[in-house]
Formats: structure tokens, sequence, C-alpha cells
């Protein structure tokens, strides 16, 4: 002990106060990188979200049109122009179809006029074969508060007889 109190006290707290201003510097760093990996946290469940939803609208796509085929005939794609204005009451925006948990699906009817389209193109040509041509807009609200929304629009041709409906 006696050794130690020969040494002369020339350290004033420098070390210290060193020591305080690494530590200040380490933890704004840490927080920064904290604060902006909670903001990637965010952005990658927002995208994961979008995708679940997504999923879910094109197998709601897929049931919807599918329950419709199974109809044969019956089936609302092989409506009419008039008869899905009258059905929607005059609504532009089309009418409501199918609603499956939160997913709806809206049909509305591109034939103008009272004559059916003609096919695309991939079909051939056949006299007195004519297609209804229907569009389906199926929506699905998603996200926190449902404040996020996704459609799919998906076009329908239907060959029929151009003198009546369906074949």
């Amino acid at each position: 002990m006696a050794h130690l109190k020969n040494i002369p006290n020339k350290q004033r707290g420098v070390v210290l106060i060193t020591a305080l201003i690494m530590v200040i510097a380490v933890t704004g760093i840490a927080v920064t990188l904290m604060s902006s990996s909670t903001i990637d946290i965010k952005i990658t469940n927002a995208a994961q979200e979008r995708e679940v939803a997504e999923n879910e609208l094109i197998g709601e796509v897929q049931r919807m049109i599918s329950g419709e085929a199974n109809k044969g005939a019956g089936n609302q794609f092989f409506l009419t122009p008039d008869e899905v204005t009258s059905i929607a009451s005059g609504d532009e925006s089309g009418m409501v179809i199918a609603k499956h948990n939160d997913m709806q699906s809206k049909m509305i009817n591109l034939n103008k006029g009272a004559l059916n389209l003609e096919c695309p193109r991939r079909f051939n040509f056949t006299a007195g074969v004519s297609c209804n041509m229907v569009q389906v807009a199926t929506t699905i609200e998603y996200g926190s508060k449902s404040k996020h929304q996704l459609t799919i629009v998906t076009g329908i041709a239907q060959e029929m007889a151009s003198t009546g409906k369906g074949i």
C-alpha cells in the first residue's frame, strides 16, 4: 500500500468522461437500429397480409366461376344486359352475384345493345353462335381495420346461340 501512495494523482476523470460519451454514442446507434428494424417488420407484415389477401381472392374467383359454371344454362353469366341492369336497379357498378366471407363479386354485362358480341379471336367463328361477355370484379378488404382493398377483374365469354339464352 505504501507503494500506491507515492503515485502522483494526475488523472482528473478524463477516462470517465470519455466512457460516458462512448456509451451515449452506442446508445444512439442502438436506438436508431431498433426503430429502423421496427419499420422493416411493419413493411414485411403488410406485404404478407397483401399476399394472403391476394391468394384468398384468387381462390374466391375460382370458387365463384366454378359455382356458376356448375349451374349449367341457369348461371348468371347468361343474363342479358337488360336482366343485369333490372336486377341491379339501374346501378352501373354492377350486380352482386356472390358474397363469401369478406369478399364480394359484382358482375356487369359488357354487351352494349340488344345483340351479343362476337366471340374472342381464340374461338373459331360459327354462324349463329355469339358470346355473352361479362366482367366480374371480386374485391376483398384487408389489413388492420380493413383499410386496404384488392380487386381482381375477370372477363368471361359465354358461347351461346344468338337467338336465345344458353345452348
